[in-house]
């Protein structure tokens, strides 16, 4: 047997469209805020954000391997909570003047969407057997 399938049967979030967005808009923010963050915030703001722009798609991963559709919707629901979190940071860092407000605007922009793939994604795993 090809130990790719294997592979990318057993870690099958990798697959998942929300979980690939929630990587890509994670790895944006992390690195603008690394970039426009003084260093006195390295394990401050830009640590906290760092954490909760990670925990988005460390909760898709770690639920999809729950036993059942609701407790993966849990981890869901975690996920999008953490979208929250990470809007909460980037607005005490508008506020401290780290980005701009258009800079602020585009990244909520992102997070939105990205928050309304994980609700849409959790109604469907509490409607139909997503897990398989």
């Amino acid at each position: 047997m090809n130990t790719d399938l294997k592979i990318n049967k057993k870690f099958r979030f990798r697959d998942f469209e929300v979980y690939k967005l929630a990587l890509k808009v994670g790895t944006e923010i992390k690195q603008s805020a690394r970039k426009k963050f003084p260093k006195e915030e390295l394990f401050a703001l830009l640590s906290q954000i760092s954490r909760a722009i990670d925990s988005v798609a460390l909760n898709i991963a770690e639920g999809s391997e729950r036993s059942t559709d609701k407790d993966f919707a849990l981890f869901l629901t975690h996920a999008l909570a953490s979208t929250n979190e990470v809007v909460a940071c980037i607005d005490v860092a508008v506020l401290n003047n780290y980005w701009t407000q258009a800079e602020a605007d585009a990244f909520v922009e992102k997070l939105a969407l990205l928050g309304n793939q994980i609700s849409a994604f959790r109604r469907a795993v509490l409607k139909s057997n997503v897990k398989g």
